[in-house]
């Protein structure tokens, strides 16, 4: 029995390679439909990847603290500061979920060392959980404290861009910088977080006591907050943290039952959740349509079988003639246009993470901030070959079956 596999796959062998030039044009379609599909998978896991990274970066079972648009008399009105230090600080005490907490309080200018100036993306105010909160790692120096939050100290901690552009090779670890003619004690320097999804620096920032903010850069007196960013103590709690500082806030703010409230409560699960949707959902999209390649690719071979099976009707004559069956016929046949589809899938497979491989470098290459994961999917690869060996047993049934049910005596009278 093994000796008979052998034989056929060595006269399939030789049979494909007398007509090499036909077989790869046939093959091209398999080649083509599987290095489009392993590209495409591949790609989309990417992103994939590289928006979870990107969310883990933020921090970890993040739930963000957003005002909400008004509307009255049916026109929207602008997004109204409605959260305070004080409901950060209710939050902290009274829901049971959650281990940090820190206000947002944004603001904008120019940050001056000597000669030297610099525009941050970020001047924000925050509180001492907020490095926590964000899984963001002091480099060097310190972070501010309660102590420091109450007398709104004049300090800071920046990113590692800052560095870049105001200090060079000083270490700015004690070193004054000004803010609006408010001059500010650098305490401590951020370890790097590289871009953002957007391909934002996240280094390109400045963080200040948040009621330093308030009182010396903004000049206010009350304690409107522009967000509060908290997390959940575990992965598990997300949900039931949500809820609470929803209840919290809702009583706090006199939320009346049925009314949507003056602020909302994401959190970053479900941004995740909604963003791998968005990336699985166009990935198979794209591999679908690629996909169409391969069947395309398997009319290809069933076509190149059957003029194959008309080309070599006293060939299998002759085979039947001398004692072969017509199991030995169909069993050939099937393991040319089998052999032709794993050679093709096998070229297409190398090829599609070649594509890949190239892609990533050259997106990285071009937008060097996103810093695009190469990412090669074996799920895919192995669906890939499986199907291209289905492929083959599936289009070349028709013809294999075709040669198999020749007479032989026909088969000899074809002129060919």
């Amino acid at each position: 029995m093994m000796l008979q596999w052998i034989m056929a796959y060595r006269i399939a062998i030789r049979s494909l390679v007398a007509n090499r030039m036909r077989a790869c044009l046939n093959v091209l379609g398999i080649v083509i439909g599987i290095a489009a599909v392993t590209t495409m998978v591949s790609i989309g896991q990417s992103a994939g990847q590289l928006v979870s990274s990107e969310l883990s970066s933020i921090g970890s079972n993040v739930i963000i603290v957003l005002p909400k648009n008004q509307q009255r008399g049916g026109v929207q009105r602008e997004m109204a500061v409605t959260l305070t230090a004080d409901d950060a600080i209710a939050i902290k005490r009274e829901c049971w979920s959650i281990s940090a907490v820190s206000p947002i309080v944004g603001t904008a200018g120019q940050v001056i060392y000597g000669n030297n100036n610099w525009s941050p993306r970020e001047l924000l105010g925050v509180n001492e959980d907020f490095v926590a909160i964000r899984n963001w790692q002091i480099l060097s120096g310190g972070f501010f404290t309660d102590r420091e939050l109450e007398s709104a100290d004049k300090v800071c901690v920046i990113g590692k861009t800052i560095v870049a552009n105001l200090f060079q090779t000083t270490d700015p670890i004690g070193e004054q910088i000004r803010i609006r003619d408010v001059p500010f004690r650098v305490i401590g320097v951020l370890d790097e977080k590289g871009a953002n999804l957007a391909g934002e620096d996240e280094d390109n920032v400045v963080l200040l006591p948040y009621t330093t903010v308030q009182k010396r850069l903004q000049g206010e007196t009350f304690s409107h907050v522009h967000a509060i960013m908290a997390t959940a103590s575990s992965s598990d709690t997300v949900d039931r943290a949500t809820q609470e500082i929803n209840d919290l806030l809702s009583e706090r703010h006199r939320v009346v039952i049925g009314d949507p409230g003056d602020f909302q409560v994401q959190s970053l699960t479900e941004i995740a959740g909604i963003l791998t949707t968005i990336t699985g959902s166009i990935t198979a999209m794209l591999a679908s349509i690629a996909g169409i390649s391969l069947f395309v690719g398997g009319v290809g071979i069933m076509n190149m079988m059957l003029v194959t099976v008309t080309e070599r009707t006293r060939e299998i004559g002759i085979r039947r003639a001398v004692g072969a069956k017509r199991k030995d016929i169909l069993r050939q046949f099937l393991i040319e246009s089998t052999v032709l589809s794993l050679v093709g899938g096998a070229i297409g497979l190398a090829l599609g993470i070649a594509t890949s491989t190239c892609a990533t470098l050259l997106i990285n290459h071009f937008l060097p901030a996103t810093n695009w994961p190469a990412v090669v999917s074996i799920p895919a690869a192995f669906l890939a070959m499986v199907f291209s060996l289905l492929v083959g047993v599936f289009f070349g049934y028709y013809p294999a079956r075709k040669a198999s049910l020749m007479h032989p005596i026909d088969a000899l009278r074809h002129d060919g």
